[in-house]
C-alpha cells in the first residue's frame, strides 16, 4: 500500500509516499521527490514529481494535495471576473471597509481596491435583523436585469452576501436558488455557506474572493481529478485546508478559499506531529522555501487558529480580511531565491523578489542574473558545490562570482563580506518575523524548540536560534519536503462557527448547551456524505469571549459536555487568564460570549513511523569529507561534512560541521552540539560549548 502527498510551492513542487505494511500498518519506506513547479498548469509539475520518485499512483490508498493556485490567482490578481449581489444600501460596504490606515503619517494613503469593482456590485430589497428576524421581505424583481448586466460584462462568478445572513441564510439560500435553476452558468457563492461571522466588510470580502477564485479552483481541481483517474488511482482525493485538516475534492470545490493557505499549513501540523512523537509541546515551526518563509507557533502542541486573518497586509496597506479558520502563520517574502539588490542609497535589500524556478539562483546555470540568498549560501562554502540539488545541477560558479563582483562594487565591499551581508539582511528579516508570533503576542522564544523545514530550514535555522536565544533547533527527517509529509499526518477537519450573543451567566447556560448540540448535530450530518460514521468524529469546542460593552474577544477552549455552574465558573477563569496574557489586565466586568466555535475532526489511519535501525556504524563513518566553510563573524573554519543518510540513533557531533542529503543543507556552527534521535531527526543545542 502507497500514502502519497505533494505540495505545490512557489519554486518547487514536492512528494512524499509512504510504502505501508499491510499487516502491522507501519511505514517500511519513506521516500521523497522534487521537480520545479509549473505555472499555471501546476498538475504538470505533480505528475513530473510522480514520475520522477517512480511510484505508480494506481497503487496508492491515498492522495493528499497542497497547493497555492488559491492565493497565486489573489496576489497576481488572475481571478475570474465577479459580480456581487447584497443587501440594498450596502452596495459600497466593500469600498468603505475599515477606517485602518498603517500609513499614518501618509496623508495621500489610499484603501486597497476591491476586487469587484463598483460598477459589478448590485443590490436587493430586503431585509432581516441581527437576531435572524425577516424585517423586510426579500424582492427580486430586478433580478433579470442584474443578471442580464452581469452577462454583458463577463460575470463567470457572482458573490451574495446580504445583511444579517449569519443570524438567518434564508434569503441568501433563496437567491442563490433561483440564479442556479434559471441561470446554471454562473458558479455561486454565499457568505453563509463559507461563515456565520458577523462584520459586514469582513464577511462581504471573504465571499467575494471566494467567488474570484471559484471558477479557477473548480478547474484546477478538476484537471488534476482527470489526470488521477487517467493514471488509475481508486480512492478519493483530498485537499490541504488551511485550518490544519485536509478535506474532499468535492468539499473544497464548493468553497475554495479555505485553501488559500494550503501548504504552508500541513508544515505546521507536521511540526506538532514531530513534537508529539519526541515528546516536545511548545515549538516555533519555521519553514523556508523558495520564495517566502513561513513560521507559526505551537503551544502545549496546539496549533493556532486565527478567524482574523489577513492578506497582503503590511506597513503601509491594511491588506484584505479572510473571515475563515487559517492556522495562525507569519509569512514573508524571504526565501532560497530572494533576489538581493541594491537601492539609489546603495543600502543592501534581499527580498521579497523571488528568482523562483526558472530562472532561478545565477548558480543554476539557467540564465539568472540576480544573486540570491542561495547564492550567497553557495559561495561562503555553506552549500557544496559539488552536491549542488543534490548532484543533479553543476553549480555556476563563476556566473556566482561575476554577479556578486557586481554588486560588491556598488557597496564598495568585498565579495565575501557581501555574502555574508546577504545572508545577514535575510536572517534579520526571518527573525523580525519569527518576532511577530513570539514576543509580540507574549511568548518567550527561549521557552521554545525550533523545527525547521523546507529547502532552507536547515541552513538558517541555528543563526536564527542564536539570535532569538532559542536553546534547542529541530531539523526533521525528510524536512525539504516536510510540508507534504505533515499532509499524511492530517486529519479530515471542518470548522463550524456561528455568530450568536449569551451573557456568561447561569441563565443562558441553557442556550449554550443546546447550541453546540445543533452545532454537533449538523457536523455530523456534514460528514454523513463523505460515509463517515459519527463515532469517526471528535469534537473541540471553542468560544469567543470579551468583557460586557467592548468590541472585540478573545477566543478560549471549552471543556465538552453539558454545562453547569461549575463549569461556568472554570470557563470563566479560563477568559480572564487568556485575555490577561494577551492585554496584560484584566477587568470585572460581566463577560459575553458572541461566537460559537465548534472543531470537527474525523480520525484518517495514519502510517506508523518505524525508528531509524542502527547498524552499529561509528559517528566518524558518516563524514564524507571536509571543507572551508565560512561562518560570518565566526569566520572560516574546517568543517566536517556528514553524510545525512548515514547518521544513525544517538550519534552526537559538535561544530562546524555541515550535515547534507539530496535536497536540504544543515549548518551546524561552531560551538553548537547536534544528536540524532531514534526516528533520525537531528537535534541542535545552539548554547556554544566552551
Amino acid at each position: 500500500m502507497i500514502r502519497v502527498a505533494t505540495d505545490v510551492g512557489g519554486t518547487f513542487t514536492d512528494l512524499v509516499y509512504f510504502e505501508i505494511d499491510e499487516k502491522t500498518k507501519k511505514a517500511k519506506k519513506i521516500s521523497n521527490a522534487k521537480s520545479d513547479t509549473t505555472p499555471p498548469n501546476y498538475e504538470q509539475g505533480v505528475f513530473k514529481a510522480i514520475k520522477k520518485s517512480g511510484i505508480s499512483i494506481s497503487e496508492a490508498i491515498f492522495f493528499a494535495h497542497g497547493t497555492t493556485v488559491i492565493i497565486n490567482s489573489i496576489t497576481e490578481r488572475k481571478g475570474s471576473v465577479t459580480g456581487l449581489i447584497t443587501t440594498k444600501g450596502f452596495r459600497d460596504s466593500l469600498e468603505i471597509a475599515r477606517g485602518d490606515r498603517p500609513d499614518f503619517f501618509n496623508l495621500r494613503y489610499k484603501k486597497p481596491k476591491p476586487f469587484i469593482p463598483r460598477y459589478l456590485r448590485t443590490e436587493v430589497p430586503g431585509r432581516m435583523d441581527f437576531l435572524g428576524k425577516e424585517i423586510e421581505k426579500l424582492q427580486l424583481n430586478d433580478l433579470k436585469k442584474i443578471i442580464k448586466s452581469f452577462k454583458s460584462h463577463n460575470v463567470k462568478s457572482i458573490a451574495i452576501c446580504l445583511l444579517h445572513s449569519y443570524a438567518n441564510p434564508k434569503h441568501e439560500q433563496v437567491l442563490a436558488k433561483k440564479i442556479k435553476q434559471q441561470w446554471p452558468e454562473f458558479e455561486i457563492v454565499t457568505s453563509s455557506e463559507l461563515t456565520r461571522e458577523w462584520r459586514e466588510y469582513e464577511r462581504t470580502n471573504t465571499t467575494a474572493l471566494c467567488a474570484y477564485v471559484k471558477p479557477i479552483a473548480k478547474n484546477y481541481l478538476d484537471n488534476l481529478f482527470i489526470e488521477l483517474k487517467k493514471y488509475k488511482f481508486k480512492g478519493n482525493p483530498y485537499v490541504m485546508q488551511s485550518n490544519g485538516g485536509i478535506d474532499t475534492f468535492e468539499s473544497t470545490k464548493k468553497t475554495p478559499l479555505t485553501i488559500i493557505e494550503s501548504g504552508p499549513t500541513s508544515g505546521v501540523l507536521g511540526a506538532a506531529e514531530i513534537g508529539k512523537l519526541i515528546g516536545v509541546k511548545d515549538i516555533i515551526a519555521l519553514d523556508i522555501g523558495g520564495t517566502t518563509a513561513k513560521c507559526s507557533l505551537i503551544e502545549d502542541g496546539n496549533v493556532k487558529i486565527n478567524t482574523n486573518y489577513w492578506i497582503e497586509k503590511n506597513r503601509t496597506s491594511a491588506g484584505y480580511p479572510v473571515m475563515l479558520p487559517v492556522v495562525d502563520i507569519v509569512e514573508i517574502g524571504n526565501g532560497g531565491g530572494s533576489i538581493a539588490w541594491v537601492d539609489d542609497y546603495k543600502k543592501l535589500h534581499v527580498g521579497p523578489q523571488s528568482a523562483g524556478a526558472s530562472p532561478g539562483p545565477v548558480s543554476y546555470g539557467k540564465g539568472g542574473n540576480s544573486i540570491t540568498t542561495t547564492d550567497a549560501n553557495l559561495y561562503t562554502k555553506r552549500i557544496n558545490p559539488s552536491y549542488f540539488c543534490g548532484g543533479e545541477v553543476n553549480a555556476d560558479i563563476k556566473s556566482v562570482d561575476k554577479h556578486i563582483s557586481t554588486l560588491s562594487k556598488k557597496l564598495k565591499l568585498t565579495k565575501i563580506e557581501t555574502a555574508r551581508g546577504i545572508i545577514r539582511i535575510a536572517n534579520n528579516n526571518m527573525t523580525n518575523a519569527l518576532k511577530l508570533i513570539s514576543v509580540n503576542k507574549g511568548h518567550d522564544p527561549r521557552d521554545f524548540t525550533l523545527v525547521a523545514f523546507g529547502g532552507g530550514g536547515g541552513m538558517h535555522a541555528t543563526s536564527l536560534a542564536m539570535e532569538l536565544n532559542i536553546p534547542n533547533v529541530i531539523i526533521p527527517i525528510n524536512s525539504a519536503v516536510f510540508s507534504a509529509w505533515g499532509m499524511l499526518m492530517s486529519d479530515l477537519r471542518r470548522d463550524f462557527i456561528l455568530t450568536k450573543l449569551n451573557k456568561m451567566d447561569i441563565d443562558s447556560l441553557g442556550s449554550i448547551n443546546e447550541t453546540f448540540k445543533k452545532m454537533e448535530t449538523k457536523a455530523i450530518s456534514n460528514f454523513k456524505k463523505e460515509k463517515i460514521h459519527k463515532n469517526l468524529i471528535q469534537f473541540q469546542r471553542y468560544a469567543s469571549l470579551r468583557y460586557l460593552g467592548q468590541d472585540h474577544s478573545v477566543e478560549v477552549l471549552l471543556p465538552s459536555g453539558t454545562y453547569d455552574k461549575k463549569e461556568l465558573n472554570k470557563i470563566l477563569i479560563s477568559f480572564h487568564k487568556q485575555y490577561e496574557k494577551e492585554f496584560t489586565y484584566s477587568l470585572d466586568n460581566p463577560v459575553e460570549l458572541i461566537q460559537f466555535h465548534l472543531v470537527a475532526v474525523a480520525k484518517i489511519e495514519k502510517p506508523k513511523l518505524e525508528k531509524r535501525k542502527k547498524t552499529g556504524r561509528e559517528v566518524r563513518e558518516a563524514i564524507k569529507s571536509k571543507r572551508k566553510v565560512d561562518f560570518d563573524q565566526l569566520g572560516e573554519r574546517i568543517s566536517d561534512i556528514y553524510d545525512f543518510d548515514k547518521l544513525e540513533p544517538n550519534m552526537v557531533f559538535n561544530g562546524p560541521a555541515i550535515v547534507e542529503d539530496s535536497s536540504t543543507t544543515v549548518v551546524v556552527f561552531p560551538g553548537q552540539r547536534c544528536k540524532v534521535d531514534d526516528y533520525a531527526n537531528l537535534h541542535i543545542n545552539t548554547q556554544k560549548k566552551k
